[in-house]
């Protein structure tokens, strides 16, 4: 992988929507979809400057951060001939390219001449500040530590010059990207085969758990130059001799510091052990907590430190919206919300895997498509799910942090926050579901009156006020029921040809005798299935409901109740 790939440029189609290379760019001043930084970036990082130490900031949610900012690389003291010729500039843009007369592109990049024509195809031009600050440092081969989140182009970062840099040739594995989930890992791997339309006999593969091992072992034995895969399913393979990682020449932690959150950090350190002395590192990481700052004391040698901020983190075209419910009532308000908007696909974050199921199973008694999504899933029901939600025979996914992380479904129109996360960092992560693909996106939260300093958190990290509202009132809903039940009359008898039925009526009313008005309201009623159709009033909390407090683990954040399903 040391030297350029000498194939030739081959004409391919390139799907339009190509992963992270842009990241919605046009929006990148306000928009922090995937983010999970918090408040701690100096007052000027719209410039360009990077600070000489490595100090590093902690903020009141005591999620730690490097110290330096984007844009030079003056840091760099063994820049090859490759970073020198794009130096300059990288020294004159801004982190938003904003004030910029002429920004960088990627033809200004040392790409190879095959990637630069897939980035040409697919129609992007102007990398994102991750990627032109990352990009020299991945094809100069130095070790690198970024911290950077998801939604800023980071995997085109790594992938443009890995795969500048790929001998095509060679049938061993030269690189593996490690992912906390099979999700990440299949959207990793399928951003590779984008970016290599135009690399002939190029191969990447994902490996994860879930999956059966023959289609892996079939393919690993044909020959992949990249292997995207969880800690897991990697060392299964490793141990089984069907995976060497003896011609690895680059490794890739995406998302190091969700692999330390799920447990894996003797995982990612038995994959790091395997591979060869002289290969190139880069961790990707959104924190910097103790055990990734060893991991990179221990492992990286003299790494470029990159740290990526954007200024909102989370975008303005995502409403952001919280309800002081009691817990018992969440549901009920969860129902009258759904039932009073006008939405799309939605997720429902819960904090543990029977909370996913005992939500879903509610809602769907009441009539509403919805579905649990969590860890205990097959591989298979898993994938289906997010392909219906995807396609719109599922609305409702109730999921967990680690179960929803790396789904990009456009259509996801809201996002409820049914239970508080354990951080702000999920709860960004979380907003970032919604409001994608520059369509407009609800988030929604749910406290208890235990929980307001909360609030004031999330406001103060993701730098935009949240709105308190009360939930639809039970005027309200049944208000919108009548009218809904008036349209949908005027719908049917508009569009369909009901012939058949107002026969079989007229010779029920004739049978009978009874008046029209009495048959009309009777099949009124055999459509409700048995549900009351004019909604009554919630009941009203006692003067003081010990819940309204909030749980043990929500006093202080860090009870037992917050930690993350290891899904």
């Amino acid at each position: 992988m040391s030297e350029m790939n000498p194939n030739q440029t081959t004409e391919s189609d390139v799907a339009p929507a190509v992963g992270e290379i842009q990241s919605d760019v046009a929006t990148v001043d306000a928009i922090a979809v995937d983010t999970r930084a918090v408040d701690a970036i100096p007052a000027d990082t719209s410039r360009g400057d990077v600070h000489p130490s490595d100090e590093l900031a902690t903020d009141e949610l005591a999620t730690e951060e490097l110290g330096t900012d984007v844009g030079k690389s003056a840091a760099v003291t063994e820049s090859t001939d490759a970073q020198k010729s794009v130096q300059q500039s990288l020294n004159a843009s801004t982190a938003d390219n904003a004030n910029v007369d002429a920004p960088l592109t990627f033809s200004d990049l040392p790409l190879s001449d095959a990637v630069k024509q897939a980035v040409k195809m697919s129609g992007y031009e102007t990398p994102t500040p991750i990627q032109a600050e990352i990009i020299p440092h991945m094809l100069a081969g130095r070790d690198l530590l970024a911290q950077s989140q998801t939604g800023t182009g980071k995997t085109a970062a790594f992938a443009l010059p890995i795969l500048s840099r790929v001998n095509t040739k060679r049938r061993a594995p030269q690189v593996l990207v490690l992912a906390p989930t099979r999700e990440l890992a299949i959207q990793v791997a399928n951003s590779f085969s984008t970016y290599a339309a135009c690399l002939p006999k190029f191969n990447v593969m994902a490996i994860y758990g879930g999956q059966d091992y023959e289609p892996q072992l079939r393919q690993l034995r044909r020959g992949v130059q990249v292997v995207v895969g969880t800690p897991g399913r990697v060392i299964d393979h490793i141990k089984r001799g069907t995976l060497d990682l003896s011609s690895i020449e680059c490794l890739v932690l995406d998302e190091a510091d969700e692999m330390l959150n799920m447990g894996f950090l003797e995982d990612v350190e038995f994959v790091l052990e395997q591979t060869p002395d002289k290969r190139q590192i880069a961790l990707f990481s959104a924190t910097l907590p103790a055990p990734i700052r060893k991991i990179s004391e221990r492992y990286l040698v003299d790494p470029a430190k990159v740290t990526i901020k954007k200024k909102t983190m989370t975008a303005d075209s995502i409403r952001q919206r919280a309800l002081f419910v009691t817990p018992r009532d969440k549901v009920a308000v969860l129902k009258r919300i759904l039932e009073a908007e006008s939405t799309d696909g939605v997720i429902v974050f819960t904090k543990t895997k029977d909370a996913t199921i005992t939500v879903a199973e509610q809602l769907v008694r009441e009539g509403l498509s919805a579905i649990a999504l969590n860890g205990d899933m097959p591989q298979k029901v898993r994938e289906l799910t997010i392909d219906q939600l995807k396609s719109g025979k599922l609305d409702i996914l109730v999921a967990t942090d680690v179960a929803a992380r790396g789904l990009d479904v456009t259509r996801v129109s809201h996002v409820f926050n049914f239970d508080l996360p354990h951080d702000t960092e999920s709860y960004i992560h979380r907003v970032g579901r919604t409001g994608r693909a520059g369509r407009k996106g609800e988030a929604i939260i749910f406290l208890t009156n235990g929980q307001r300093n909360k609030l004031r958190m999330i406001e103060r990290v993701t730098k935009q006020p949240i709105e308190v509202v009360q939930p639809p009132s039970t005027d309200q809903i049944n208000a919108f029921r009548v009218e809904r039940f008036k349209q949908r009359i005027t719908d049917v008898t508009g569009a369909r040809d009901l012939t058949m039925f107002k026969e079989l009526i007229a010779e029920y009313a004739e049978e009978t005798g009874k008046p029209m008005e009495q048959i009309a309201a009777a099949l009124a009623h055999i459509s409700q299935q048995g549900r009351p159709f004019l909604m009554k009033d919630l009941p009203q909390p006692k003067r003081r409901d010990r819940n309204d407090r909030g749980q043990r683990g929500e006093r202080n954040g860090n009870g037992r109740s917050d930690r993350r399903d290891r899904d």
